[in-house]
């Protein structure tokens, strides 16, 4: 069974261990996020799970691929789990996160999306993504956290068939194609939106 969870000190052993395999919250850099988690779990392991959930912005700038640093936009990010009855400890199955500026649905243009999501290799092709993207959404709904928001944007690379159709399974429709901002490098990449109304 899957869940979407709050990140936990005791979930972290599976996380990590994801990490340590290669895997990485962060498909625009994922070489560099891979090492700054690993490296922020072994120096404040509580620290690490804490700073994930942030509806205030307090973990002061972001770092972006290039170097440069960014204002941190309030969000959070949970983990998808999978359980078994009386079985072993939950399984990390990948990772999905939610960012945004209150009452609005426009973002900086450092931020490619609201929604973020990844799911380690070895659990693909097993609705994992589809099961956490409803979730939040159902989840973010019975907040009010979208209050003022008219749609969630979320991006993804044009290879990527496997996100945009998940993307278009949740409800996202096609925008634009655009070229990613200069911290982000020279690339395309393809904006959806889903509709809140």
């Amino acid at each position: 069974m899957y869940i979407l969870a709050t990140p936990t000190v005791p979930l972290l052993g599976s996380y990590r261990d994801a990490l340590l395999r290669g895997w990485s919250p962060d498909n625009l850099s994922p070489e560099q996020a891979r090492r700054q988690e690993l490296e922020r779990i072994e120096a404040d392991p509580a620290g690490f799970v804490a700073g994930l959930d942030d509806l205030d912005a307090r973990g002061g700038d972001l770092r972006m691929p290039d170097g440069s640093a960014v204002p941190r936009l309030p969000g959070f990010r949970r983990w998808v789990l999978e359980t078994e009855a009386d079985g072993p400890a939950p399984a990390f199955l990948g990772s999905i996160g939610f960012r945004f500026a209150r009452g609005t649905s426009a973002l900086p243009p450092y931020c490619l999306g609201h929604i973020g999501y990844g799911v380690v290799p070895w659990h693909r092709r097993r609705g994992v993504a589809s099961f956490a993207l409803q979730t939040l959404l159902r989840e973010l709904r019975s907040t009010d956290l979208l209050a003022g928001m008219g749609y969630l944007e979320l991006t993804t690379q044009p290879d990527n068939i496997a996100s945009q159709r998940v993307i278009e399974k949740c409800g996202g429709r096609f925008v634009e194609s655009f070229a990613t901002p200069a911290p982000y490098g020279d690339h395309t990449e393809l904006r959806y939106r889903i509709p809140l109304d």
